[in-house]
């Protein structure tokens, strides 16, 4: 086995947050000779154009360009090949790889583990997962709640950019120049309200000193997947508690469970009417007008998705199920004679609810058969 000693770097964060900037501020530090992969979902890769104006010092770093398609699925192959033939040029120190303003972080990083575990010889390994955050973004549009029909289409925006900020080992809050302290120290008490492990470090103009990136630990993947309070009160919670788990912060979270459907009508207003105390919600559900389809639900302050997601598995065909569930029959451990694999699975996070309240307005959408 040769030795691990590549560091990879992913950038992430949202449309606008300042990964172009933060990686032209590197790029200028000359520190060390670092390959940066720049990874655009638009057929002209701006992004790539951008940094290939930054001078003649950009001629001392290796730069790819990745176009038409995510680094986490369908250019998984050729992404991991360009790391390759990267990190056989032994004066890189260090590979750098900005991601879609779209992709999600534990994908990647999902992806680049089993390539690690897959791949004995390989000289690279995961180094840091880096959410860069548009502090002022986040300030006027999630903790401020703007109320807008166009702002409140944009749930599913929001919801992206809490995965980027759950899903990381370091958080850059950039655009710290466009807030007060105390506007700041708001947003910094939000961003911990849901991810309370990762080093938070202030930016302006991405302006960051590269050995703050690569000088710590290197990253574990189910270390900073436990990191979001999501995961944090799926593996701490008892589901049978009659209170939620508190943390040191204040936080509370409790698991919601339950195998009979929501109706839909009823749930949807709920959603409408969300307690401002919870702070945010994710899990799967079901709905009594659709015993197919595995629903996931996703909250963030006032924005709030539902998306149909795939099949449950007691809705196959009875001739592709038998042979399932006897192949894999540990599928039938939690199996409801009525209603199969289907159910409910919620997180909910706040802060100065009760949680019997929360579960009563749930059991109120629920309709009894």
């Amino acid at each position: 086995m040769s030795k691990r000693e590549v560091p990879i770097v992913i950038i992430t964060g949202y449309l606008g947050s300042g990964k172009t900037t933060l990686m032209q501020n590197i790029l200028k530090q000359e520190k060390r000779k670092i390959a940066l992969i720049v990874n655009d979902m638009g057929s002209v890769n701006i992004d790539a154009s951008i940094l290939n104006k930054s001078g003649n010092k950009l001629l001392q770093v290796e730069m790819v360009e990745m176009q038409n398609g995510c680094i986490c699925c369908t250019l998984k192959d050729e992404f991991m090949a360009e790391i390759e033939r990267l990190s056989a040029d032994k004066s890189i120190e260090a590979i750098f790889v900005e991601a879609s303003g779209i992709s999600e972080p534990s994908s990647i990083a999902g992806a680049f583990i089993n390539y690690e575990e897959m791949t004995p010889d390989t000289r690279v390994y995961l180094k840091a997962v880096v959410s860069v955050v548009d502090v002022d973004r986040i300030y006027r549009e999630f903790l401020h709640n703007l109320t807008s029909e166009e702002e409140n289409d944009d749930g599913d925006i929001i919801n992206l950019i809490m995965d980027q900020i759950e899903f990381c080992n370091l958080m850059i809050l950039n655009k710290t120049d466009l807030l007060t302290e105390s506007e700041l120290s708001e947003v910094k008490e939000g961003l911990r309200n849901i991810q309370q492990e990762a080093e938070m470090i202030t930016a302006v103009h991405g302006d960051v000193d590269l050995d703050v990136i690569l000088n710590r630990p290197d990253f574990e993947f189910e270390e900073v997947e436990a990191y979001s309070a999501v995961q944090k009160a799926l593996n701490n919670c008892e589901h049978d508690d009659e209170k939620a788990c508190v943390d040191e912060y204040g936080i509370s979270s409790f698991v919601f469970e339950e195998k009979k459907p929501f109706n839909r009508e009823a749930f949807n207003k709920l959603v409408m009417d969300y307690p401002e105390t919870l702070i945010r919600t994710k899990g799967y559900i079901w709905f009594d007008d659709d015993w197919d389809h595995i629903q996931l639900f996703e909250q963030a302050g006032r924005n709030a998705s539902i998306t149909e997601m795939s099949q449950w598995v007691s809705a196959w065909p009875e001739e592709e199920l038998a042979p399932v569930l006897k192949d894999f029959p540990d599928l039938t451990d939690d199996w409801d004679e009525v209603y199969g694999d289907r159910g409910n699975q919620v997180v909910f996070i706040g802060k100065g609810y009760e949680k019997a309240e929360i579960v009563k307005l749930l059991y109120d959408c629920i309709e009894e058969k």
